[in-house]
């Protein structure tokens, strides 16, 4: 990571697990500007490029639309259309929508290792080279390298958290409510007592914030996945870290992670429906009292988290930090190998990583409604920014080095940043990338078996003791173990050549 420019320039990425979002668009006047053409182009000659997204769409999302492709259609010879998919549903959907070689031009990679050694995204090495190269100034080796699939590129990553580790984050409103102490919280279990406060005298609250897409654990030791969470092989950093395994094959005390979720489950903390919900519960909001969250070093600990929600939320980590192959590919855009315009959807990508005007417009919201300028590179946010969701996310958006910082983060917060970055953890497979050539069907095979057990069993719906059996057999019915095999011969000479 380049820490020259992310001191002077770049700070907000968020993480995975669970969707913050920030917000909005620099050249948007208060009242949004002009009305957009039908295809948010003045020239019809101009290719409108299908560009899907995950979460939820912003408020505005109209004028932030016209707001990129005033910039887009000038720099980039192109236009968008930014169609948003639930977090629930994002990854079957595009798992349909890749298999079934639907068009689109654009898209956060879902699988992406697999689809891309299958052939449904563009070969992008040359092209980022040609139509990229601006966005190449700033976009560090680690993420090329850990995206590299049988030495070629398939992905623009977003340049964001080199490292990441999970929390634990609390809605201060029932903390200060109940005169709640989180001092102590260390894992899952020391959540216990909180909740049960939380959950007697609150309702109607989901006290956990869980739906169909959280994950935990399985266990709370590190994990890094070799593809990801849906085809269960790993490096566990609890254990022989030259070894992959099945974390699900793991004893029974590993995985207890999973077993407290189904007591949770059980005793109401976790929603009854939460395997199958898409339900969203603003950060913002009161709806919920403790969520995960994913944190890295331009969060600035809980900052970030409390500048988007204009709360005081708090976090403990669960996880250690670590800089992980996940994080090389926390956030790709690809291009589909079936569009018909790829040098306009580079073009496209390399103007969101590498202009800054466009860039912030869409994460910042308003000039002079949510944010104003104070001295270069240095902005103060405004209380609109914190009243409307007028915004789409930093994290799974751009290029995080060319964010304006807000005025508020200090001196010791950057040291801070960069003495973590130095310190955190590589994970031992960072730079592995399996080549699934000889396994392709299995793997196709374990994810459509993950995807009917894996909501269940990390929600606490199910439980473990007959679902994780039942869940490890139809792994080995799938070919688990012919995976297994296959990474870890891949993986021996990957560390032999390391060495």
């Amino acid at each position: 990571m380049n820490i020259k420019k992310l001191t002077m320039k770049g700070m907000l990425a968020l993480s995975m697990a669970s969707a913050l979002t920030l917000a909005g668009c620099d050249r948007l006047s208060s009242d949004g500007g002009e009305a957009a053409s039908e295809n948010g182009s003045g020239d019809s000659d101009v290719p409108e490029l299908l560009f899907y997204q995950v979460g939820e769409a912003p408020d505005n999302h109209d004028e932030l639309m016209q707001f990129a492709n005033d910039i887009l259609e000038e720099e980039a010879g192109a236009t968008i259309n930014m169609e948003y998919i639930g977090w629930g549903e994002f990854e079957q959907k595009m798992n349909v929508i890749t298999s079934s070689g639907e068009d689109y031009d654009i898209a956060l990679a879902t699988n992406y290792v697999n689809n891309a050694q299958r052939g449904a995204y563009a070969d992008l090495t040359d092209l980022i080279v040609e139509e990229g190269s601006d966005m190449l100034e700033y976009i560090d080796q680690s993420y090329i390298d850990g995206n590299k699939v049988n030495g070629n590129l398939y992905a623009v990553p977003v340049q964001g958290n080199t490292y990441a580790q999970n929390m634990f984050t609390f809605n201060p409103t029932y903390l200060d409510k109940y005169d709640l102490d989180v001092t102590d919280v260390e894992n899952i279990d020391d959540l216990e007592p909180l909740l049960e406060v939380v959950h007697q005298n609150e309702p109607e609250v989901d006290v956990m914030s869980v739906g169909q897409g959280w994950r935990i654990g399985p266990t709370d030791k590190n994990l890094d996945y070799v593809l990801d969470e849906n085809v269960p092989l790993a490096v566990y950093m609890g254990g022989d870290e030259t070894k992959l395994i099945n974390p699900y094959e793991l004893d029974k005390e590993e995985l207890s992670v999973l077993y407290t979720m189904h007591r949770y489950y059980e005793k109401g903390y976790v929603p009854q429906d939460a395997a199958t919900s898409q339900k969203q519960n603003p950060t913002e909001g009161d709806t919920w009292f403790v969520r995960q969250e994913t944190q890295g070093p331009q969060d600035y600990g809980d900052y970030l988290l409390q500048r988007v929600t204009g709360k005081d939320v708090v976090s403990v980590p669960i996880t250690q930090p670590m800089k992980s192959a996940a994080q090389a590919r926390m956030a790709n855009f690809v291009i589909s190998n079936n569009s018909d315009h790829k040098e306009e959807a580079m073009r496209v990508l390399n103007e969101i990583n590498s202009n800054p005007e466009l860039l912030n417009g869409l994460v910042l919201g308003p000039e002079g409604v949510n944010w104003e300028m104070t001295e270069e590179n240095r902005v103060k946010i405004l209380d609109p920014y914190y009243e409307t969701k007028t915004y789409m996310s930093a994290w799974n958006l751009g290029n995080n080095d060319i964010l304006y910082v807000d005025e508020n983060v200090t001196d010791e917060q950057i040291a801070y940043k960069e003495k973590s970055m130095e310190e955190a953890k590589p994970s031992p497979i960072l730079g592995f990338v399996l080549d699934t050539e000889n396994i392709k069907n299995e793997i196709t095979n374990v994810t459509n078996v993950s995807a009917q057990y894996l909501p269940g069993i990390h929600t606490g719906t199910l439980d473990p003791a007959k679902a994780i059996p039942e869940y490890n057999d139809k792994l080995k019915e799938a070919g688990i173990d012919k995976i297994v095999e296959e990474a870890q011969k891949q993986y021996d000479e990957f560390l032999k050549n390391k060495e």
